[in-house]
């Protein structure tokens, strides 16, 4: 990589760095382009040579921060003997919780933005090159499988819903009941959904 390649991904960096700090201290509508690349020391052109708007960031920043989660998940899955493919699912859903459960700014920042499109945009068809493509991951996991399914891109979608809808008040505020508490009820849904979708 060339010093000018590296300059670039430098300064991306600062303003993901700045952006993920201010949002989840002061909040996204409470933090400007402005905030951003003062804190980031850098020039408000600068911003526009990576992003089109504050929204962009955001988007892309939720990609690299889950995909971050998911690339640490998919790892650790590897050192595992698991092969029954609703097994990986609850283990990779297991282990983006417990990490998601260490850092209370982070999940509420990713809970609150990441909705199906930002997900299947950012981590599915990713133009950055910081982010896991997890829907490789996932075929990966499903080819895997000694089972077909219906249609694999809709269980990905309720799966990814059940779980963002439902864990971002039990990990936040342990309501209605706590993470450790709530885990077998979410893991029953993980499996019916996943049985629900397989073809005879």
């Amino acid at each position: 990589m060339g010093k000018i390649e590296e300059k670039k991904r430098e300064k991306k960096r600062k303003l993901f760095d700045a952006a993920l700090e201010l949002f989840t201290s002061k909040g996204f509508h409470d933090t400007s382009i402005s905030n951003i690349v003062r804190k980031a020391g850098l020039a408000k052109g600068t911003f526009y040579l990576y992003f089109k708007d504050k929204y962009d960031l955001r988007d892309q920043l939720i990609a690299v921060q889950s995909s971050y989660l998911f690339q640490k998940a998919d790892d650790a899955l590897k050192k595992t003997k698991i092969t029954i493919f609703e097994d990986k699912i609850i283990f990779i859903i297991d282990h983006v919780l417990e990490s998601l459960s260490q850092n209370p700014k982070m999940t509420t920042f990713i809970s609150k933005n990441l909705s199906w499109g930002i997900f299947k945009s950012a981590l599915i068809h990713s133009d950055t090159d910081q982010t896991l493509d997890f829907y490789s991951v996932y075929e990966r996991m499903i080819e895997d499988s000694p089972h077909e399914f219906k249609n694999p891109e809709i269980l990905l979608f309720m799966l990814i819903e059940l779980v963002g809808s439902t864990c971002h008040s039990i990990i936040l505020y342990e309501e209605p009941i706590s993470l450790s508490e709530y885990k077998p009820y979410l893991y029953q849904c993980v499996r019916q959904i996943i049985h629900s979708q397989m073809l005879e």
